[in-house]
């Protein structure tokens, strides 16, 4: 089953039921009139709506046409966002850009913290920022949206409280972290609203792909249509979803519509090396901060730009089929003006 939000005037949207292809949609309404409504509820709810997105298959609802630019995120604002980097090659080297080393415990305990979820970009609105030399980078991600997970949940628990998968642009303002981070209180400024794609999707529609834990298909990134990276996101993910919800739920419980991102996708060489670039024939990197440290480490310093205004990025996952599965996000970075009261 996919599931969209679309745009109807309201900051919640309205909630419609996609079809496989991402070529129909078909209202919810009399279901659940959000998402959020229906992931209150969602043991009640969930059957419901798979037989609304069978009927949509076979034609016998009302449709209209999909369009991914009207769509919101799947949740528009979310009770919580907590964010991961459960892939060691990316800490690594992230780290390695502020000159800062890798604790033994970030091999054993997962790294989360909560960001801001009260306004999250549409999959195609633009990154609009005051000053372009912030440092703004792409994060490309896989995230998964859970039902209520009681505090305590153990891994099978918090496998079972998956219901939703969905991609992510966790947009980060890099030259603003290193001061950020140093008065030990964790990011901010540094990180501004995320983009979610255009629909979400029940584990059971993601085949073999969906290991219970992990997303075994490509990330495929673009800078200005250039493929800049296509991690594999099942490959290097060191912590896998349970794992990352049985951490947060360790000392609360998570309510329904939580949201927990894998943090940026990433790939180390066959030998452990960090991954080449794509223009080298390796799978590239789904944010800049890694391609700039690699060019630091063998070039001496970085040669790749943070994004300037004009700069579109691109996020989508395909099948094996090559067709997409969760529509792209597409945004394009702009300058902030403040709207006139």
């Amino acid at each position: 089953m996919k599931l969209a939000t679309l745009a109807n005037g309201t900051r919640d949207g309205r909630l419609a039921v996609v079809s496989r292809d991402l070529a129909y949609a078909t209202d919810a309404g009399g279901i659940a009139k959000t998402l959020q409504e229906a992931l209150d509820d969602w043991t009640r709810l969930a059957p419901r709506l798979e037989t609304l997105a069978i009927s949509l298959e076979a034609g016998s609802v009302p449709r209209e046409r999909f369009r991914e630019h009207e769509a919101l995120s799947p949740l528009p604002r979310a009770f919580q966002w907590i964010d991961g980097s459960a892939y060691l090659s990316h800490v690594e080297l992230v780290r390695k850009a502020r000159g800062a080393a890798m604790p033994p415990e970030f091999f054993t305990d997962p790294l989360l913290y909560q960001g801001g979820s009260d306004a999250f970009l549409a999959p195609r609105a633009p990154i609009r920022m005051p000053d372009e030399n912030f440092g703004i980078d792409f994060e490309g991600e896989v995230a998964v949206i859970v039902k209520d997970v009681p505090m305590g949940a153990d891994r099978t628990e918090a496998a079972a409280s998956i219901v939703l998968v969905v991609i992510v642009n966790d947009v980060s303002l890099r030259n603003l972290i290193p001061a950020e981070l140093a008065k030990g209180f964790g990011f901010f400024q540094s990180k501004p609203s995320s983009a979610f794609s255009p629909v979400a999707v029940t584990p059971d529609e993601l085949g073999i792909a969906w290991d219970g834990g992990r997303l075994h298909l490509p990330l495929l990134v673009s800078r200005n249509g250039v493929l800049f990276g296509r991690p594999d996101a099942g490959a290097g993910m060191n912590f896998d979803f349970p794992a990352l919800i049985a951490h947060a739920a360790r000392t609360r419980p998570l309510g329904a519509g939580t949201i927990i991102g894998s943090g940026t996708v990433s790939n180390s060489e066959a030998d452990g090396s960090p991954a080449r670039p794509v223009s080298a024939g390796g799978d590239g990197y789904s944010c800049l901060a890694e391609a700039r440290m690699v060019e630091a480490m063998t070039g001496g310093a970085p040669a790749t730009e943070f994004l300037r205004f004009g700069d579109t990025v691109r996020i989508e996952i395909k099948n094996a089929g090559g067709h997409s599965v969760f529509g792209a996000i597409e945004q394009t970075v702009e300058a902030y003006g403040r709207p006139v009261a």
